[in-house]
Order: structure tokens, then C-alpha cells, then sequence
């Protein structure tokens, strides 16, 4: 009974801290503008079944495809076990499940262990592409201190939880050969029996206690796993499956027109607003500011992208203007921007408003990044959770061109010429077809 009382305030308190980083997350979301995406709901459902639960898109590239997979794998059905610790804690009883399973159990427990030493040697695999082999993409300037930190804590950690798994039920397999009352037959444990070795010169009331320690140190070391996500690139876990449901549906190359900028230029040519157009005008409050300057002036979506962000930088090296030089990287920009939004947070909850002392554009994403993109929308094309890193580029170059009036002299004067002559080049619309007549 002791023990069920401390398991249970174990589980609330991390439920509690679980609890309030969620609700932090939540509402850091809310800070952006709202954006209607809960039209075909089976078509983003399907979205979301493809590439969050069978990551389509991470087969681009089958090799990490292949070992990240059986470290998803082994993460989903494991926690089936940890399921079964969960209720023995809090009933008070020992692999509750097995009476019921039968010789069953046994095949589905000695599953779990195959697929806790696939995640033990895909993580030692993991680590040595970021820290041996220093895989490019993995090793950019975005990801030092914390990030680097994060990504190898992350990876041990998963190490030592499947260890410690593999363990307990070493031992628990001992306890059963030696006919200990309160643990039942499972029958041989295939990955676990090579441990015994090192637990069988033990007596029963040390196994039973290293048994125990074991059991709650896999439990803790989970719940205290799942506190710290909500503070890790690996919140996309989580985040992944709502990201993609709520991810755009339309063609990639398709940008969304300003509503302002749509209804004023409609109004001047006497062109009747279509159904969209007219939702859209209808809901204008703020048409002071054109673009986005800082994280309220982002849709919710765009901020649900910087926190699904997975940091693997399959984006950034597919970006052209990375990949020639040129500052840009497309993990960093949704990395700045989960930053900034983390620090206007940090300020509400202490001085219950925004920070205004700063702003996404210009102390975290600088005019250089933004004026390297190309808009080619490979870094959306390559995102394994559809995250759209160019929506806010975009953005950001709006207000930067058209609110302050800062654009390279090239690109004023192609403005110029497609204001006056409908094309990017400086010469009159009555000429626009002789390239045809000269070629015919």
C-alpha cells in the first residue's frame, strides 16, 4: 500500500508538471493570428495518417528513414508495456497482463525486447553521425549549446531507459527460475537471458530489490522523459500528428494573397470579390501593417510549425541558397522563431504582457536570410511534417518591403517595371511579343 501511495504522487506530480507545460505550449500557440484549417477533414486525416503515423516522407531518404523507424516503432509499442507498469503501480500487482496473455505474453514481451535493443544500437548509430562522423546537416551553426546538448541527452536517455528495461526483466527472469511467489512464469525471455550473468551470484532479497530499483527507475526515468519534451526538438513526437492535420492541402507553389492588398486591387479594378475573398475581407480588424514583424503578427499554424520543428535539417540541405553559401537555413528560421515565442512567454508570465523591446525580425531573422531565399519551396517539399518554413520568410520579407520600404535596388526597380509594364522588364506591354515574331 506504501508503495501505491508514492507511486500515485509520482504520477500526479509529473502529471501536474506535464499539465502546465502543455497549457504553456497551448498558449504560446494562441499568440499568433487566427487561420481557418478545418475544411476536409478526411482528406487532412489521411494527411496525417501518411506522413505522422507511416512518415511517408521520411523515405526520401531510406537509410535514417529505416533507423529512425524502429526507434519509432520501439517508442510506440513499448509504452504498451509501460501501460502494464502503470497499472501494476497503481494496483499494487506484477505483469498484471500475463495471466491473461498466456504463452501470448511471452512472444509480445520478448518483441518489446528485440525492438528495446534495435533502439540501443540505432541511438549509439545516431550519435556517432552527430558527434563521430559529424554528418553535415547535423552540425551546422544552429545547432550548438542547447541543441547539441538536447539531441545527445535525448539519445542517451533512450539508451539507458531500454537498458534499464532489459535489466529489470533480467532479473525478474531470475526471480522466476528461483519459484519467487510474486513473480509469474513468462517463460524465456530472449535478449534479457544474456544479462543473467551478471545478476545470478546475487541472493533473492538483492534481486528482488535490484529488480524493484530497476522497475522504478525505467517508470520515473519515463515520466521525468515526458516533462522534459515540451523543452526538446523531440516535442514533435507529439506535435507531428496535429501539425500535419492542420498542414496546407493546397499545391506548395501556391502563396496566399494579402486580404487587404486582394480587396483594395479587386475594388480598383471593379473585380467582384469571389466567396473566399469575401470571408477573408470580412474578417480584417488590423489592416495597419501588411506582413509580419514579430510572433503576433503570425498565424497560430506558423507557430505550431516552431514547435513541431524537428531540427533534422533535411530542409537546409536542400536549400539552394544554403547549400551555395548564402546565410540562409530554414531549420534556423523555425528554430528563431520557437525562440522568440518561448521569450515572449517567458515575459507574459511575468509581467502579464508582450515584450516590445524586441522583435522576431531583425534581433533573431536577419534581412540577409530573408533576401536569400529563393522561394523554391524545397525545404517545404523535404520536411517530413510538412512544416513550412517558407510561409514565414514570406511574411517577413512583406513587411520589410512594404512597410519599411527595404528592398535591394534591383528588386525596386523589377517592381517598378511590372507596376508599369506588366513584366519584370523595363520595356513598353505593345512589345511584349516580338521575341515570338523574331523567332517565327
Amino acid at each position: 500500500m506504501v508503495f501505491q501511495i508514492l507511486f500515485l504522487l509520482v504520477l500526479g506530480l509529473a502529471g501536474y508538471f506535464l499539465f502546465k507545460s502543455i497549457s504553456r505550449i497551448k498558449r504560446n500557440i494562441n499568440l499568433g493570428k487566427d487561420e481557418y484549417l478545418g475544411d476536409q477533414p478526411a482528406k487532412r486525416f489521411k494527411q496525417m495518417m501518411l506522413v505522422a503515423f507511416g512518415q511517408k516522407k521520411m523515405f526520401s531518404r531510406p537509410v535514417p528513414a529505416i533507423l529512425h523507424l524502429f526507434v519509432y516503432v520501439g517508442f510506440v509499442l513499448i509504452n504498451i508495456e509501460v501501460l502494464e507498469i502503470l497499472i501494476d503501480g497503481i494496483a499494487g500487482t506484477h505483469r498484471i497482463f500475463l495471466p491473461f496473455l498466456g504463452n501470448f505474453y511471452t512472444i509480445v514481451i520478448n518483441f518489446f525486447e528485440f525492438l528495446a535493443v534495435m533502439v540501443i544500437v540505432v541511438c549509439v548509430v545516431f550519435l556517432l553521425r552527430r558527434n563521430v562522423f559529424k554528418v553535415r546537416r547535423l552540425n551546422m551553426p544552429e545547432l550548438k549549446r542547447f541543441p547539441l546538448f538536447d539531441a545527445n541527452a535525448v539519445l542517451v536517455i533512450e539508451i539507458v531507459l531500454m537498458v534499464a528495461l532489459l535489466a529489470m526483466n533480467a532479473c525478474d527472469g531470475i526471480l522466476q527460475s528461483r519459484s519467487h511467489e510474486h513473480y509469474g512464469i513468462t517463460g524465456t525471455l530472449a535478449f534479457s537471458q544474456f544479462l543473467n550473468p551478471v545478476f545470478m551470484g546475487l541472493t533473492t532479497e538483492k534481486l528482488v530489490l535490484l529488480e524493484r530499483t530497476f522497475w522504478w527507475f525505467h517508470i520515473i526515468g519515463i515520466l521525468l522523459f515526458a516533462n522534459y519534451l515540451p523543452y526538446s526538438k523531440h516535442l514533435h513526437i507529439l506535435m507531428a500528428f496535429p501539425n500535419t492535420y492542420f498542414a496546407k492541402l493546397e499545391l506548395k507553389g501556391k502563396f496566399k494573397n494579402m486580404p487587404v492588398v486582394t480587396r483594395e486591387v479587386k475594388s480598383m479594378l471593379s473585380i467582384p470579390l469571389d466567396e473566399d475573398e469575401q470571408l477573408a475581407a470580412s474578417n480584417l480588424h488590423d489592416t495597419g501593417k501588411f506582413g509580419a514583424k514579430d510572433i503576433p503578427d503570425l498565424s497560430w499554424k506558423n507557430l505550431m510549425d516552431a514547435y513541431s520543428c524537428t531540427e533534422c535539417g533535411r530542409c537546409t540541405s536542400s536549400c539552394p541558397a544554403n547549400i551555395t553559401g548564402k546565410k540562409l537555413s530554414p531549420r534556423k528560421i523555425m528554430m528563431d522563431t520557437r525562440d522568440r515565442m518561448e521569450e515572449i512567454g517567458r515575459h507574459l508570465d511575468k509581467n502579464k504582457e508582450i515584450d516590445s523591446t524586441k522583435s522576431l525580425l531583425g534581433d533573431y531573422i536577419t534581412s540577409e536570410e530573408l533576401l536569400a531565399c529563393t522561394t523554391c519551396n524545397a525545404c517545404v517539399e523535404e520536411c517530413p511534417i510538412n512544416i513550412d518554413p517558407l510561409d514565414i520568410i514570406m511574411q517577413l520579407r512583406r513587411y520589410k518591403i512594404m512597410e519599411e520600404a527595404k528592398a535591394p535596388d534591383s528588386w525596386n526597380a523589377m517592381f517598378s517595371n511590372l507596376e508599369n509594364n506588366q513584366a519584370p522588364w523595363k520595356f513598353s506591354p505593345s512589345d511584349r511579343l516580338n521575341w515570338a515574331k523574331e523567332n517565327s
